[in-house]
């Protein structure tokens, strides 16, 4: 059964109604599931209805409609019995919640069903309703009866009793479990067999996008289109045919060819038995209706524990990335960079921490229009008047929703992952697994690049961000004859055009910072005359951060307190202020494989107007300085410049030249005094004990979650930093249009009408 389109796929076809209606996009999540219904589980039109009303027992909230409704048999629907399964639908770019289960739940209980599913297509959950409690609960299962099942109570039980195990945990001892067929089968790195089950993931994340919901990557589906293939070959003559399963992998590079996650020349590197042995371990799993939650979190703890020891560098532990993102705060429409990403943590979690934002604050605005809709006078309305309300509001939500799809290019979530999302790593493999990881956890990965962190490339520039999130290479040197070559030139010119026209004359400038200094030492692009990686990029991040910008890094301890670092910090002190710096154990990252003691620090990039301020208070000292000692460094270098007969003796000279380096050094410690009390604020220095995480890497006490707690009122009461106030608002005209408005710190843009009724 194939879901019907008209009118460009601006009308769908909804068979239990026998009408045609607009394809709003939570529509078309309710009919492809209905096709589901009947191609993967046998049931019958005839036994199912759709917007089913049921009895509401939240009186003033909207008339409560069950999306789909599926009987035993069609008899049963006729004689009004009580259903077998309850489905509640969201449209494909809405998160489902927990409030999502219950609100279903409420139905699916009331009309006495057996099984109550969820979906947004992406995601399918569940649930069994246990009953004779209070309140009744939800239990998530494996599966709903098909309709060879549907009428036999036995396995109806069976199916109620089994109750649903996957987790992240087990789809990551699963994917080990692949990994290890690898290493034993085809003797491959740690490295190189994790390249292998990347490819294959998304060989069945591309499978399994194309096909219905139904249609998972099995093993048996494997056999049968490979034999498809080997006929159609054969027929049509072809000599040596590639092998099905690097023909899959072609097709998937075409997929994600924009994305540059694989070369153009890779290909499988296993047996085509190794191939076949994972997908039957992953047949069990739709990878594209499995939440990206846990997709991402079990992705992460194969990233983790795969790459542990030589490449553990690269992995910063979750409840450090959690901490530290909560404590830097990032906004919608806020700029964020992790310049050397390595699995894309840092960026992954600003993704899910703005995406939170914008979904509440949606549903937020849902709520203020059902308030709107749902008044007093709700409950008195006739039943005619009622259904054109709910379905008034049901359009407005929908088109809200589409704030939340992360491919519409007007939508919130879209901006989000397309324009402030950006990150870079030195190490291809890195830079891929960081691509992978966050098209795992949702999106925004097509800002991550494989590129020098400390070279310019795409949207990575100077002065251009709101919030940077890093943990930089420890140790590490740049060398001093390491220099900039034709290599590191980015020479695109379709992309650089393109981002010319994204980024203005701002990109064009960027671009100077490689293609102007080709043959020169790296390490003359900083100020800083240090090679130390980390040092580098403390550098790099301040450049890389607008004034009044923001940025949170790993840094080994001490690192500013260091006497041979003294220039780091005076340089770091010189651009911006220190805003926290938390002391945790050496433990946190030895599951990592890293054996330095860290410190997390969070600096703010002075704003414009402090900047003024501390150069200001820094000339004027000097000022101060020089008339006070002016005179006597004359006197000096009267007496060392006399020669001849007046010439001084070389221990007088010496004793001179000691005495003037001593005011010099004088003058840079009361420069330094002064600044210190006329540019004085408060450094809040935390130590914790335990930070979440054991040296194997199993969870512990966090005493960096109270800390985050205590830090957000501090730094709001504080006001440590501003960021511009951008609001959305909904609003709806006297003809029903529902237009969005968007304001920064009260000056609101023009309102945008999502669609017209012509355009729907």
């Amino acid at each position: 059964m194939d879901v019907l389109y008209k009118n460009n796929s601006k009308e769908i076809f909804a068979p239990l109604k026998e009408k045609w209606l607009v394809n709003k996009p939570e529509e078309e999540v309710r009919q492809k599931y209905i096709c589901r219904l009947v191609d993967h589980y046998g049931y019958s039109l005839e036994q199912m209805a759709q917007e089913m009303q049921v009895t509401n027992s939240q009186r003033g909230q909207g008339a409560a409609r069950a999306d789909i409704v599926v009987w035993r048999t069609p008899k049963d629907k006729n004689e009004n019995k009580y259903p077998l399964i309850v489905v509640e639908c969201k449209a494909e770019s809405v998160t489902i919640r927990k409030e999502d289960y219950y609100q279903g739940m409420n139905y699916a209980s009331w009309l006495h069903a057996d099984f109550f599913v969820t979906t947004n297509l992406k995601e399918t959950r569940i649930f069994k309703i246990v009953t004779g409690e209070i309140p009744d609960r939800l239990e998530e299962i494996i599966d709903i009866p098909d309709i060879s099942k549907a009428t036999n109570q036995k396995e109806i039980d069976k199916l109620l009793k089994q109750a649903k195990a996957f987790t992240r945990d087990e789809f990551s001892r699963l994917l080990f479990k692949c990994h290890n067929i690898i290493r034993n089968n085809d003797k491959l790195s740690p490295e190189a067999a994790f390249d292998e089950i990347s490819k294959i993931l998304f060989i069945k994340i591309r499978y399994e996008r194309e096909n219905d919901e139904g249609q998972i990557f099995s093993h048996n589906r494997f056999v049968e289109n490979r034999k498809a293939y080997e006929k159609l070959n054969k027929e049509m003559g072809v000599i040596d045919p590639v092998p099905f399963y690097q023909n899959l992998f072609e097709r998937t590079k075409l997929q994600f060819a924009s994305d540059h996650l694989f070369d153009d020349n890779a290909k499988i590197e296993i047996r085509e038995n190794s191939f076949e042995q994972i997908v039957k371990e992953l047949e069990i799993y739709n990878l594209s209706t499995t939440s990206d939650d846990v997709k991402g979190i079990a992705f992460e703890q194969f990233l983790g524990k795969t790459f542990r020891g030589e490449l553990g560098q690269f992995f910063t532990p979750r409840t450090i990335v959690d901490f530290m993102v909560s404590i830097l705060d990032p906004q919608e429409g806020e700029l964020v960079c992790d310049p050397c990403c390595g699995s894309g943590g840092f960026l992954i979690k600003a993704f899910e921490h703005v995406r939170d934002k914008i979904e509440r604050d949606v549903e937020s605005q849902k709520e203020k229009i059902k308030a709107l809709f749902y008044g007093a006078d709700y409950d008195n309305l006739p039943e005619q008047e009622k259904m054109e309300v709910e379905a008034e509001v049901s359009e407005k939500f929908s088109i809200m929703n589409e704030e939340l799809n992360v491919n519409n290019e007007r939508g919130r979530l879209y901006s989000l992952s397309h324009n402030c999302i950006y990150g870079t790593d030195a190490n291809p493999r890195m830079a891929r697994t960081a691509k992978m990881n966050m098209i795992m956890h949702g999106d925004g990965h097509g800002g991550v690049h494989h590129h020098d962190g400390l070279l310019n490339v795409n949207g990575i520039f100077e002065n251009r961000f709101d919030v940077i999130l890093t943990n930089p290479p420890f140790g590490a040197r740049v060398d001093k004859d390491l220099t900039i070559s034709e290599v590191d030139k980015f020479t695109d010119q379709a992309m650089i055009d393109e981002y010319t026209k994204r980024y203005g004359e701002d990109y064009k400038s960027a671009l100077k910072q490689v293609n102007d200094n080709i043959g020169k030492p790296l390490l003359s692009l900083y100020k800083i005359d240090n090679g130390l990686t980390e040092v580098l990029f403390i550098e790099r991040c301040l450049n890389l951060l607008k004034p009044g910008g923001r940025m949170g890094i790993v840094l080994p301890e001490g690192v500013l307190n260091n006497t041979n670092l003294q220039k780091v910090r005076d340089f770091v002190e010189s651009r911006a202020k220190i805003l926290l710096i938390v002391s945790i154990p050496q433990d946190v990252f030895m599951a990592s494989g890293a054996t330095v003691k860290p410190s997390l620090m969070f600096f703010k990039k002075f704003t414009m107007e402090e900047a003024k301020v501390y150069a200001e208070i820094k000339a004027n000292a000097e000022i101060d300085y020089d008339s006070k000692y002016s005179s006597e460094i004359s006197a000096i270098n009267e007496k060392l410049s006399k020669k001849g007969k007046k010439a001084l003796s070389k221990e007088e000279k010496n004793d001179l030249n000691a005495r003037k380096k001593k005011i010099l050094e004088q003058r840079i410690n009361e420069v330094k005094s002064t600044i210190k009390e006329q540019f004085d604020y408060e450094i809040p220095i935390a130590e914790v004990q335990k930070a979440g995480i054991s040296t194997t890497g199993a969870p512990i006490e966090n005493e960096l979650i109270p800390l985050a707690e205590e830090f957000t009122p501090y730094r709001k009461k504080m006001v440590l930093w501003t960021v511009p106030s951008i609001e959305t608002t909904y609003s709806i005209s006297e003809d029903g249009i529902l237009s969005r408005i968007r304001s920064i710190d009260g000056v609101p843009f023009v309102p945008e009408v999502f669609y017209k009724d012509s355009e729907k």
